[in-house]
């Protein structure tokens, strides 16, 4: 059950990636994040008070707290490092998110076989390979590759918060939903600052309301994702949830070849197979 939850929670995260990236092609970054956190935001309120969540309501909620301050930190940054340098370099990078999880999970005293080691390093340098390493090209400015590794700091915490913000499923509903409110909180103050400043908060045409669809999509797969990869946590080693939870990156890459016609690149095609090859030595640990 740890595999299905963990390669459950890559499918939603790159779903929700390629979703997000579509969508801010024509709407500020800013926005999209702070609309789709709010339509899922609404939808976990719903749902914890229909399952009676706030029964569950306890100190593990401060992990989601946590969770939700660090969350729009680590995406802002990571778009701004896109912003600023090629995504050969800031995809890559930004899998280091994993490293976090994975040291905690070492660090409680888990000690993965030598099968599962195996498949963490097979499938880690797959998911690198995916993003399209750039090897050759232009010096990319140290900014970017500090916004990246922020970014990357920043989601692999998320990653170890959440796992701890709840024990029982009302409760991972009750976490999930005090997240997203402070997602919400975290995205729009500093949307205000942005617009504060003179960017914009909408396109030229106004609110897109023909993406509204799409916006809701990517908040609510986002926030799935997070509960599944809670899920595998628990049922599972922490490293290994951990690892194929990253395979993300596979996923948008093959996203974008099926629905944009985007050629993949040898070394990415080689990456998605490490990275299956990987999942296969963890699956088999």
């Amino acid at each position: 059950m740890t595999a299905f939850f963990a390669l459950t929670t890559s499918l939603l995260w790159g779903l929700a990636d390629f979703g997000g990236g579509l969508l801010t092609r024509r709407t500020p970054a800013l926005t999209v994040v702070v609309v789709s956190q709010a339509i899922a935001a609404a939808v976990l309120g719903a749902i914890v008070v229909l399952t009676g969540g706030w029964s569950e309501a306890g100190p593990r909620l401060w992990f989601a707290v946590g969770a939700g301050l660090v969350g729009p930190i680590a995406l802002f940054a990571f778009y701004q490092a896109l912003a600023l340098g090629p995504m050969g370099v800031v995809s890559p990078l930004a899998t280091l998110s994993v490293a976090v999880p994975v040291g905690v999970g070492l660090f409680l005293g888990e000690r993965p076989g030598l099968v599962q080691m195996a498949g963490i390093a097979v499938a880690v340098g797959g998911v690198v390979l995916a993003g399209g390493p750039q090897l050759r090209g232009a010096p990319v400015q140290r900014r970017t590759v500090v916004l990246t590794l922020v970014a990357a700091l920043g989601f692999g915490t998320v990653f170890a918060l959440i796992a701890e913000a709840s024990t029982t499923l009302t409760g991972l509903f009750l976490a999930l939903f005090v997240q997203r409110v402070v997602n919400v909180a975290v995205g729009g103050a500093a949307l205000y600052a942005a617009v504060r400043r003179g960017a914009p908060a909408l396109p030229a045409d106004g609110f897109p309301w023909a993406s509204l669809p799409a916006l809701a999509f990517v908040g609510l797969a986002d926030v799935a994702a997070n509960g599944t990869y809670s899920l595998a946590a628990q049922r599972g080693p922490v490293t290994v949830a951990a690892v194929l939870a990253s395979l993300y990156p596979v996923v948008t890459a093959l996203a974008a070849r099926g629905f944009l016609r985007e050629r993949l690149r040898a070394v990415q095609a080689t990456g998605a197979g490490l990275a299956l090859a990987g999942t296969l030595l963890l699956a088999a640990g």
